[in-house]
C-alpha cells in the first residue's frame, strides 16, 4: 500500500475529507449525545467546527503545512461550536503548534504522535485540569499512547500510515469502553458521542495518508427510544459560548471559578491574537457572560438553549406563548408600559439615557419566558445592537419580532393594538402600522445659543424638535411644547399624548391639555409623567 506524504496539501485534504465524513456520520454522533446534556448536537456542533476551519484554510493559497495547519486553527478556533467544538478546535491547535515548533514540511510518524499528546495536554487545560473519564478525552488520550508507541518501537522506520492506522484502532478500542467508564452512558446504552466524532476524523485521515478505509460499525443506542435517563433531570437550561478578548492569564482560573459556580462543561480555551473561547452550561445565560465583563471584552455570544433544563422547558415548549418587551426610561414609563402587560427593559440607571446592549436584550428576551417575544425598542437600541440581539434568540429557537418603533409614545401605539391571540407576523405588522402611524417630537431646553431652522435660540429657551431639526423655538418649555403640539395636529390628527420627563411640573400637563381643548376641538390628550431622562416632553399624535 502506497503512502501518501502528509504535507500542506495533504493535510487540507483531510480537512475537506473531514467535513464530508462528519455530514455521513452526524444524524449517528446525534443520537449518541447524551453527556453532558441530551441536546443531540455532537456531531452538528463538530461538522459546523470542522466546516468553519476548512472554510479558513480555503481562503489562503499558501500550501505550506505549516500556513495550512495555522489557518486550520483560527478558523476552528473563532467557529467553534458547543463544548465539543471547542475540544475540536484544541486538536487542530495542536497541529499548529507542534508544526510551528519544529518548523518542518511534513508530519512524520513521530510528530504525528506529538501532535496528539500535545492536543490532550490542551483539552485538558480547556477543561479546567479534570477530564471526566469515559468522554472523548479518554479516546484521544488513547490514540496518543498508541502512535507514541508506534513512533517508539523497534522497528527501525515505523510508517506515517502505520502509526495513524494504531491511533484510530486504539481510538475505537478506546470508544467502546467508554460506556463501562461513565455510568451515563451505560444507562443510555450509548458510547461517547465525542469520541466518536474523533474517531471520524481518524479514520479520514487513515484514508487520507494511506487509502484504508475502516469497516466500523454504526454506533446505535442500545436502550429503547425514549428512555429517560435520570442525569438529565438536573442539566443546565442554556449553553452559553463567547469569545472574551483583553483578558490577563492571570485572571482565566477565576473566570472559571465563577462559571463553574453558575453551571457545569466549563471550557476556556486559548484563541491565538484574539483572547479565549469561552464555554459553559448553565441556567442563568445572562449571568455566565456578566461573570466575564470586568475581566476582559467579551463578543460573539451565543446562548443557545439546551434539549431540557431543570425547569423542563425545551427550546419548543416556554413557560407562555407569546410576550411583547418594550425598552423604557423612567419609573413612570416602566410602570405605564408594564400595566398594559409588556414586561420593561430599562437598563439604564435613573437620569442616564439608556444605551442596551445586544446582551442586555437577549438577557430580557429569555426572561421573558415566552415562545414569540415582540420587542418595542421606542428609540433606545441601535440598529446593529437589535439585530444582533434579535438574531441571537432567533438562533436557539424563540420566535423575535422586532417593532420599528422610534419613540416611547409610538410603543404605546403599538402596545394599544397588541392582539396575542393573532399569528406573531400578523401581530407584529398591526403593532408596525400603528407605530408608523403615530408622528411624534420632543421639546426641551437649550443650554446653549444657537441657529436652528426656526431662528436664534437662547439658553433656557424651549426647542420644539420633530425629526433631527428644531423647528420651534419658544420663550420657555411650555410654549414649545404649545407649538410642536400645533405643527403635529397641522395635518389632522384624534388623539395627542404627552409623556413627562424628569422633573418636569405636573402643571405643565394641565396647560398643554387646555391648549388642545382650546384650540383643537375633538382631539382627546392624555398625560403622563414618565420622569424620562433628557427630554423634558415627548409628544406624539395619531
Amino acid at each position: 500500500m502506497s503512502e501518501r506524504r502528509l504535507d500542506g496539501v495533504a493535510l487540507r485534504d483531510w480537512a475537506h475529507a473531514c467535513v464530508g465524513d462528519l455530514i455521513a456520520h452526524t444524524d449517528e454522533i446525534n443520537a449518541l449525545n447524551v453527556f453532558p446534556v441530551a441536546d443531540s448536537d455532537t456531531g452538528t456542533n463538530m461538522l459546523f467546527t470542522m466546516r468553519s476551519a476548512v472554510s479558513r484554510v480555503d481562503t489562503t493559497d499558501q500550501r505550506g503545512i505549516v500556513a495550512v495547519a495555522g489557518a486550520l486553527a483560527t478558523g476552528a478556533l473563532r467557529g467553534a461550536r458547543g463544548n465539543s467544538g471547542v475540544i475540536l478546535s484544541q486538536i487542530l491547535r495542536a497541529f499548529s503548534d507542534v508544526l510551528a515548533d519544529e518548523g518542518v514540511s511534513e508530519i512524520d510518524a513521530g510528530m504525528f504522535g506529538a501532535v496528539l499528546r500535545r492536543a490532550v495536554g490542551l483539552v485538558v487545560a480547556a477543561m479546567g485540569g479534570a477530564p471526566v473519564a469515559g468522554t472523548i478525552v479518554s479516546v484521544l488520550q488513547a490514540a496518543a499512547d498508541a502512535a507514541e508507541d508506534s513512533a517508539e518501537s523497534s522497528l527501525p522506520e515505523i510508517s506515517l500510515t502505520e502509526a495513524v492506522a494504531a491511533a484510530a484502532d486504539a481510538a475505537a478500542t478506546a470508544l467502546d469502553r467508554t460506556p463501562e467508564q461513565l455510568p451515563v452512558l451505560a444507562e443510555a446504552g450509548v458510547v461517547d458521542a465525542g469520541g466518536r466524532g474523533l474517531l471520524v476524523l481518524l479514520d479520514a485521515l487513515c484514508a487520507t495518508v494511506g487509502g484504508r478505509r475502516s469497516a466500523r460499525p454504526v454506533y446505535e443506542p442500545s436502550t429503547p427510544a425514549g428512555s429517560a435517563c435520570t442525569h438529565l433531570q438536573s442539566a443546565p437550561a442554556f449553553e452559553v459560548m463567547y469569545v472574551l478578548a483583553q483578558c490577563e492569564p492571570g485572571r482565566v482560573g477565576e473566570l472559571r471559578s465563577r462559571l463553574l459556580a453558575l453551571g457545569d462543561s466549563v471550557v476556556i480555551a486559548a484563541v491565538s491574537e484574539v483572547g479565549y473561547s469561552v464555554h459553559v452550561h448553565a441556567d442563568d445565560a445572562g449571568a455566565a457572560v456578566e461573570a466575564a465583563l470586568d475581566i476582559g471584552t467579551p463578543s460573539q455570544i451565543q446562548i443557545s438553549a439546551l434539549t431540557a433544563g431543570p425547569t423542563g422547558v425545551a427550546p419548543s415548549s416556554w413557560g407562555r406563548r407569546r410576550a411583547v418587551l418594550a425598552v423604557v426610561d423612567g419609573e413612570g414609563a416602566a410602570r405605564l408600559f408594564a400595566d398594559e402587560g409588556a414586561a420593561v427593559l430599562r437598563p439604564a440607571p435613573p437620569g442616564h439615557h439608556p444605551r442596551v446592549s445586544a446582551q442586555q436584550l437577549l438577557r430580557a428576551v429569555v426572561d421573558t419566558g415566552a415562545a414569540s417575544v415582540l420587542v418595542l425598542p421606542n428609540g433606545f437600541v441601535a440598529a446593529e445592537e437589535l439585530v444582533a440581539g434579535c438574531t441571537a434568540a432567533i438562533g436557539w429557537g424563540v420566535d423575535v419580532v422586532p417593532v420599528p418603533t422610534r419613540s416611547m409614545v409610538q410603543g404605546l401605539a403599538a402596545l394599544a393594538v397588541h392582539d396575542a391571540t393573532r399569528q406573531a407576523v400578523d401581530d407584529g405588522y398591526t403593532m408596525a402600522a400603528a407605530a408608523g402611524a403615530t408622528r411624534f417630537g420632543s421639546v426641551r431646553a437649550a443650554d446653549q445659543e444657537a441657529l436652528t431652522w426656526a431662528g436664534p435660540c437662547r439658553v433656557g429657551d424651549g426647542l420644539g424638535i420633530f425629526g433631527d431639526e428644531v423647528l420651534v423655538v419658544r420663550h420657555d418649555v411650555v410654549a414649545a411644547g404649545r407649538g410642536l403640539i400645533d405643527l403635529l395636529l397641522g395635518v389632522g390628527g384624534e388623539l395627542v399624548t404627552v409623556l413627562l420627563g424628569a422633573d418636569v411640573d405636573d402643571q405643565v400637563a394641565a396647560l398643554l391639555t387646555e391648549h388642545v381643548e382650546r384650540h383643537h376641538l375633538g382631539t382627546e390628550v392624555i398625560t403622563y409623567a414618565t420622569g424620562h431622562a433628557g427630554d423634558a416632553l415627548i409628544i406624539g399624535v395619531e
